[in-house]
């Protein structure tokens, strides 16, 4: 093992390391967007509107209750009371009992429970939205998580470069090949990356932590760094524009709107119509016993629910422009999303070649230092030159995946991945 290995790798494990009796499951993003559908507790909380919305399919279906009605007049005046006659006697008494039932009319409880359908399709569109907004806002944190990863293990390579050059140093020091600048100037930069190094230890334990709530886990986990990210998106942009209007979920909730929209207008111009109620009159008076039907409606000679209509019909117009407005925005997102992400997979191919330049530069300028070739400034310089480039590539490589999170989330394909 070579000493760069043994310095880095005992100290890795020892920032990253879970802690006793717990598995570590790596996670790739399509993983940890699939554990987050079935765990996050969001989305558990958000899965009850459904259930909420389906019992208003149960009240629209009830008919309306019998209604029972009694009136009891009592003679109050004794000196009215027939001969012989007492309070308790039915001469003096009239009683009035009435059972009507409301006719709700066929159409209207026909509009009542096809506006309570169309109102769990928009809740089960609205959960699909709220789906994709969650699966958004992981995927950002698992990439978090992943930038987190890279950067500690940039830093402890950097770490273990100089590290393994400071062992040099001190036996070079001790036969008297350097002066003890050489040796101070290396253990310097060593120390600066030991700070850097627990910072960034703490920035990725602390991504982690929220990777796992949001995925609504309570295991050790860790990303797939290998991850390629190479989910097919269609390789024309209207190709993509087209399918993103099939799939983005708050098109589909707004078209549901819509619909949703359409049952009310039904529902309202329906409830304009009166609702009859008819029923049977039972009327003893005095000791005579009457029978009876009863029946009434109103008369719509004012209120006609011209106002709800109205409403409604402004309701529907409003889920229009809504439509309209949004597929222009899913439009111009997914555009923008497409071009940067096809630029930034090109940035990262163009990059490899500096990549594989700075790490030649740095072997030549090590290996010229330890021979005496060149001054310690030299090699610092070479480091932090490698640092940079090194950084620069990770901050591409995110910038890429970013690109790909936002592609998949404007054309509405992160919740096929999450499948």
């Amino acid at each position: 093992m070579s000493i760069k290995v043994a310095i880095y790798f005992p100290f890795a494990l020892l920032m990253c390391w879970p802690g006793p009796g717990k598995a570590q499951t790596v996670y790739t993003l399509q993983q940890a967007l699939q554990t987050a559908r079935s765990d996050n507790p969001v989305l558990k909380r958000e899965q009850f509107n459904v259930g909420i919305s389906q019992a208003d399919i149960t009240t629209a279906q009830l008919r309306p209750n019998p209604i029972l009605n009694n009136q009891s007049l009592q003679l109050v005046q004794p000196s009215r009371f027939p001969d012989n006659s007492s309070w308790y006697n039915g001469a003096n008494r009239q009683i009035w009992w009435q059972v009507t039932k409301p006719f709700q009319l066929p159409v209207q409880r026909e509009n009542k429970i096809h506006f309570a359908e169309q109102n769990v399709k928009l809740t089960q569109k609205q959960y699909a939205e709220t789906e994709r907004q969650l699966f958004q806002a992981v995927a950002q944190k698992w990439l978090d998580v992943w930038t987190a990863h890279k950067q500690l293990d940039l830093l402890g390579t950097a770490k273990s470069n100089v590290d393994s050059l400071a062992t040099i140093n001190r036996l070079r020091l001790k036969n008297q090949v350097i002066t003890t600048t050489d040796l101070a100037r290396t253990e310097l930069l060593a120390n600066q990356y030991a700070i850097q190094l627990k910072s960034a230890a703490q920035v990725y334990r602390n991504e982690i932590a929220n990777l796992k709530f949001m995925m609504g886990t309570k295991d050790s986990v860790s990303v797939d760094t290998a991850d390629q990210f190479r989910f097919e998106f269609p390789a024309e942009m209207e190709a993509l524009i087209k399918q993103a209007f099939q799939n983005r979920t708050d098109i589909q909730a707004i078209k549901s709107t819509m619909d949703v929209a359409d049952a009310n207008i039904r529902l309202q111009k329906s409830s304009a119509l009166p609702t009859p109620e008819l029923g049977l009159i039972y009327n003893p008076q005095n000791k005579a016993h009457y029978m009876g039907i009863y029946g009434t409606i109103e008369i719509p000679l004012f209120s006609r629910n011209q106002g709800e209509i109205k409403k409604s019909t402004i309701m529907k117009q409003q889920a229009e422009q809504a439509l309209n407005a949004t597929e222009l925005q899913a439009q111009t997102e997914i555009q923008t999303a497409y071009r940067t992400f096809q630029l930034q997979k090109q940035n990262v191919q163009n990059f490899n070649q500096l990549l594989t330049q700075s790490q030649i530069i740095l072997n030549s300028v090590k290996y010229s230092y330890l021979r005496g070739g060149t001054t310690i400034v030299d090699f610092l310089e070479a480091q932090r030159s490698w640092l940079d480039t090194q950084q620069q590539y990770y901050d591409l490589l995110q910038q890429y995946r970013q690109s790909y999170i936002d592609l998949l989330y404007t054309s509405g394909l992160i919740t096929q991945l999450a499948q």
